[in-house]
């Protein structure tokens, strides 16, 4: 058993690695359903039930200090990918879709919740605040949201239980209704040419753009989301608190706007970002994950049924969405996936249409990163509240 904090600390990153390589060199189709981070934090929750560490004080410092510093500086890295600017080119129709599919997914989790609020525990409000952090952003939002509102880290097994079960589901769903866009469209009486020329447009530019990541690049990088974590967090303590808003949740929210300020400098156009805070957010979520246990999840189905019901209340409110806007099938699958799978499975399912609409389901994947902490703390104010 490890009773060390560095050796309980090194354990899970390098457990961590050792998935990513596997995700990179498997031909099975297995990691592009499930996630590599899903696959870390349920393989991490199973050496945790099996008590291969124990909860000793040194482990524990080693868990908050690292969890604590990172997490900020993950959202910081995260967020500079994320420049505005590019987001409006995506046009009017696109932004539409893509706030329809994260207000539907809002409206799902309050109507679920209603339905089944008396089978919940009493925190059970804070999980869906860091799923619906998720579901409107990605992995990255979900953890900042667990920090905010200090959700405990065996209810983050059901939140990741639902992240991967339904998730899975829902993008085989909507990979399989691809052949039938024509037919939807038809329906709604949607224009696909602009969306044509816009991922036409944001393909050259990526391409004008890129190039070899520097190591002084990596060091700024590096460097510059670790200062903004320290000033965050600094400054985090002199700010008013109330019993929703706390430290952490300043800390969150401050390197949430000097990321969105920062990309739109020169310090957004570096290389090397995605790869750094991709780091951060596979070791987050490995620690969260060593303090689970699977013994804790005895009301799973319920849970699993919950994703299924929001998903549904999701889907209906966005169809009927299209049909009164005349949204296309393509719109409304990138901005329910650029919501629930973020920027691992938008461009996917934006392949699947044509090569050249790719970059147009990273940007928004990219725009929900941007809302997803504050969509999911806002939906968690509102269920605290029912």
């Amino acid at each position: 058993m490890i009773t060390s904090g560095f050796t309980y600390f090194s354990v899970i990153v390098f457990f961590a690695s050792l998935v990513i390589v596997a995700e990179k060199k498997s031909k099975s189709k297995f990691f592009k359903y499930v996630p590599a981070v899903v696959v870390i934090y349920f393989m991490v929750m199973l050496l945790a039930t099996f008590k291969l560490w124990e909860k000793t004080d040194d482990v524990t410092m080693y868990y908050k200090m690292i969890k604590g510093n990172l997490l900020p500086a993950m959202i910081f890295l995260m967020l500079l990918r994320c420049d505005l600017r590019k987001i409006v080119k995506l046009g009017p129709k696109m932004i539409l879709g893509f706030f329809a599919a994260s207000i539907s997914i809002g409206i799902g989790f309050i109507v679920t919740y209603a339905i089944f609020k008396g089978m919940y525990t009493a925190d059970t409000w804070k999980a869906f605040a860091a799923l619906a952090g998720s579901w409107m952003g990605g992995t990255g939002n979900m953890a900042a949201i667990q920090g905010a509102l200090n959700v405990p880290d065996s209810s983050m097994g059901y939140t990741l239980l639902i992240d991967s079960i339904d998730y899975s589901i829902w993008v085989m769903i909507l990979l399989g209704l691809v052949p039938f866009a024509h037919v939807f469209n038809k329906w709604t009486k949607a224009d696909m040419s602009i969306i044509n020329e816009v991922g036409e447009e944001l393909a050259a530019q990526q391409e004008t753009l890129r190039k070899n990541t520097e190591f002084s690049d990596m060091m700024l990088l590096i460097g510059s989301s670790l200062f903004v974590s320290a000033c965050a967090q600094a400054l985090a303590e002199v700010l008013p608190k109330t019993s929703f808003i706390t430290a952490t949740t300043w800390t969150v929210m401050i390197a949430t706007v000097a990321g969105v300020l920062c990309a739109m400098t020169s310090l957004g156009k570096l290389p090397g970002s995605s790869q750094i805070s991709n780091v951060m957010l596979y070791t987050i979520v490995g620690l969260i994950a060593s303090r689970a246990n699977f013994a804790e999840l005895g009301e799973a189905p319920l849970y699993i049924l919950s994703g299924f019901v929001i998903l549904a209340v999701h889907a209906i409110i966005l169809i009927i969405i299209a049909k009164i806007f005349k949204l296309d099938l393509f719109t409304c699958g990138i901005a329910s996936l650029a919501n629930i799978g973020g920027v691992a499975s938008a461009p996917i399912l934006a392949a699947s249409y044509s090569e050249a609409l790719i970059p147009i389901g990273v940007l928004m994947a990219m725009l929900g990163y941007i809302i997803g902490t504050g969509g999911g703390l806002f939906i968690g104010k509102i269920l605290s509240i029912m």
